[in-house]
């Protein structure tokens, strides 16, 4: 594995990884009763997966044009295809971690609401104190909350469905683009541009189904109308569901890139 993809690969992970941590601080917020706090400070941590992603795609892009400008031929839909299997290790590690995460992050977010400072709360990570609760606060995931599935997901199939099929087509979206544009070079600007379309179209399916309802599920909990029990149960599912839209995402990666070279040439 050359340094470039392995390069790649860090980016792909942190990418996942943070993703599906996101789960982990609506459980912060139930526990604390404080979800603006929440989203706000996550919305730190999240800047560094914007941070990668952005730096994610022009990375691979320079693999592509090397090995069209060289003739390599060195197995590039081999490369897409281990960046899909990071996304999908990435996603199960992330699921793994919500448990530790949301103590975590509930931890974080009492403090800045004593302190209400960002810098203070940094600094309270690196100290003894915090350092010795980074240590004291990881947990392994309850099997119980896996085997209470069997009661009841408390999500509507339809939107595991859902989240499965966006999370399919988010993850392989600048990859099937930019895949697309190693099967037709001469049009590899206009199919590097339509990942932006494929993304939008995942976004547009998380944030009008899956997210208002887990956002409705969140208000249930505080408000007394579910129990934290079964939000976690619901939580568990998502995230199994986001872990086999990543599987799912290497059989749509060829057809994905196929329709993509369709589409540059029509337009």
């Amino acid at each position: 594995m050359d340094a470039q993809l392995l390069i790649i690969c860090g980016l792909t992970f942190v990418i996942h990884v943070i993703a599906t941590l996101a789960y982990a601080v609506r459980i912060a917020g139930v526990r604390t009763r404080r979800i603006a706090v929440s989203f706000s400070l996550f919305g730190i941590i999240a800047l560094v997966s914007r941070t990668a992603n952005s730096v994610q795609g022009p990375f691979v892009a320079k693999r592509v044009e090397l090995d069209i400008a060289w003739h390599l031929e060195h197995g590039l839909l081999g490369d897409f295809r281990l960046f899909l299997i990071t996304a999908t290790v990435a996603t199960i590690v992330g699921t793994l971690l919500i448990p530790t995460f949301q103590r975590y992050f509930s931890r974080a977010v009492e403090h800045f609401q004593t302190h209400r400072s960002v810098p203070r709360l940094l600094l309270h990570v690196f100290s003894r104190g915090g350092i010795n609760y980074l240590r004291d606060g990881a947990r392994f995931p309850s099997g119980r909350n896996v085997a209470q599935l069997a009661a009841g997901i408390g999500v509507p199939w339809t939107v595991i469905a859902l989240n499965v099929f966006a999370m399919a087509v988010w993850t392989v979206g600048v990859f099937a683009s930019l895949y697309a544009g190693y099967m037709k070079p001469e049009l590899r600007v206009t199919c590097a541009n339509l990942s932006s379309v494929i993304n939008g179209f995942a976004t547009v399916v998380l944030a009008v189904v899956i997210d208002p309802q887990v956002s409705v599920m969140t208000d249930d909990v505080i408000e007394g109308r579910i129990t934290e029990n079964s939000f976690r149960r619901a939580i568990t599912a998502l995230s199994a569901a986001r872990v086999l839209g990543t599987l799912f995402a290497q059989f749509l990666l060829v057809p994905a890139a196929l329709v993509i070279a369709r589409v540059a040439e029509l337009i």
